[in-house]
């Protein structure tokens, strides 16, 4: 029992726990609308959730990495001063972005409205000021490493959604316009619970300093610049579909497989959630073998996982579109002419890649390079881009599309190595030896822990 208890307080089970559970939500949650909504209206859907998430990281990129890195070894003062310009830099984005986006929406509503964005104009700017205390939480709380914190935060603002979305299949059939109010009252439920609880820092804001604001906007403006790139390398795709001819439809076609692509990210937003932290406390304090070596560790063992899971979804492709979606999309659909089993498997291929890519860059920005991580997103995006304009508006496919994936993460790769390797020294070898011995490590403690009892 007491090993038990062991395993559940560990730093990865419970960052991996967390994101199991609210992946598990989203994806029960996507698939109860995809089978509820007509294709246009939850392609509608897709394009409030893609744009919002992308505008997200802007506001919170702009300080998050800085945060959970410089207070990975701040002193007390240091910390309430961090802490109150996270909020105050964060609470200024937000004012700008809504500020911004209400403008848009008044001067340019007809076009907006006919474009399929009219809901993420309309709602958005009142779900950035109801979501940022708790988001602000969550970022303060992985960088005190209080995973289990993290993961009540996120099973009350997904668990409370997915029961709507639960609700309007079973009993009530909502409007778009319902469950966005419906996810308002839940944000703004889950901010005030974490500003009561004293989670989020909103009251450290007079404590913020022009120094600690400046650490946090130098080192922010190139954060802030990969996590939106980051975020445009998942949702570009969307976008420029949404705004070809091939319109909403595709948009909600391509959105399964996208969808499902988030199975293969559970394990790698978990590790990466807990080896950032460990990275930069082993960086502030010059420890250079060790970030090395947990480099080499992380990056090896989640390739070998993501091997499993790759393969796993390539062959059962047709399975899991099915659980997601129903058997209206496991034939090629006869008015695209889009397959959506076969832009699963492609993508399988592309989560191959991930893990390098990935370690690559928490790597860069936790020895305090986030300029050259910012300058590896970057052209990241331009291949993407690239490759999607090909795809779409020359091939006219969205199979193509997926393939792009797989092209620019292969970018990511080489560049993400070689500038870390500048830097630390690397060898693509180590990563793979590294990976094996943390397997036979399990092993072995598994193999004494079973004599031992």
């Amino acid at each position: 029992m007491e090993k038990l208890k062991q395993i559940i307080r560990e730093d990865n089970f419970l960052s991996l726990t967390g994101n199991v559970v609210i992946a598990v939500l989203g994806l029960v949650g996507f698939a109860l609308l995809a089978r509820s909504l007509s294709l246009d209206i939850f392609g509608e859907w897709v394009l409030f959730i893609s744009a919002g998430s992308f505008v997200e990281m802007f506001r919170f990129g702009i300080t998050n990495t800085g945060l959970i890195r410089y207070l990975s070894g701040a002193d007390d003062s240091s910390r309430v001063k961090l802490i109150g310009s996270n909020a105050l830099i964060g609470l200024g984005a937000t004012t700008f972005i809504a500020f911004l986006l209400i403008i848009c929406n008044n001067f340019f509503s007809e076009a907006i409205g006919n474009s399929g964005y009219n809901l993420f104009f309309t709602w958005y700017p009142l779900l950035a000021f109801l979501n940022l205390p708790w988001n602000n939480a969550l970022v303060v709380l992985q960088a005190d490493r209080k995973y289990a914190k993290i993961l009540a935060i996120k099973a009350m603002n997904s668990g409370a959604f997915f029961l709507v979305i639960v609700a309007h299949f079973y009993f009530f059939e909502l409007s778009l316009t319902q469950l966005v109010l419906a996810m308002l009252f839940i944000n703004a439920t889950t901010s005030l619970t974490t500003i009561i609880l004293g989670w989020d820092g909103t009251k450290h804001i007079i404590s913020a300093s022009a120094e600690t604001n400046k650490t946090l906007l130098n080192f922010g403006k190139y954060t802030t610049f990969t996590l939106i790139g980051s975020n445009l390398l998942r949702s570009a795709d969307v976008l420029i579909i949404s705004l070809s001819p091939m319109g909403n439809a595709a948009v909600a076609l391509y959105s399964i497989p996208l969808k499902l692509t988030e199975l293969q990210q559970i394990p790698l937003r978990s590790f990466v959630a807990t080896a950032f932290p460990k990275m930069s406390k082993a960086s502030v304090h010059n420890k250079i073998s060790e970030v090395k070596d947990l480099f080499y560790t992380y990056a090896g063992a989640l390739t070998y996982l993501f091997v499993g899971i790759s393969l796993f979804t390539f062959v059962f492709a047709e399975f899991f579109v099915f659980i997601l979606s129903g058997d209206q999309y496991l034939k090629t659909d006869p008015v695209t002419g889009f397959n959506v089993v076969n832009i699963v498997r492609v993508f399988s291929i592309y989560g191959l890649l991930l893990p390098i890519d990935r370690m690559t860059g928490i790597g860069l920005d936790s020895i305090n390079k986030p300029n050259i991580n910012a300058l590896k997103v970057f052209l990241m995006v331009i291949a993407n881009v690239v490759g999607d304009l090909i795809a779409i508006f020359i091939f006219k496919s969205l199979l193509l599309v997926a393939v792009a994936s797989i092209f620019f993460t292969l970018v990511g790769i080489w560049m993400g190595m070689y500038f870390l390797n500048k830097e630390l020294t690397l060898s693509y070898r180590k990563i793979f030896s590294s990976g094996i011995r943390f397997y036979a490590d399990l092993y072995n403690k598994a193999i004494k822990k079973s004599y031992a009892s």
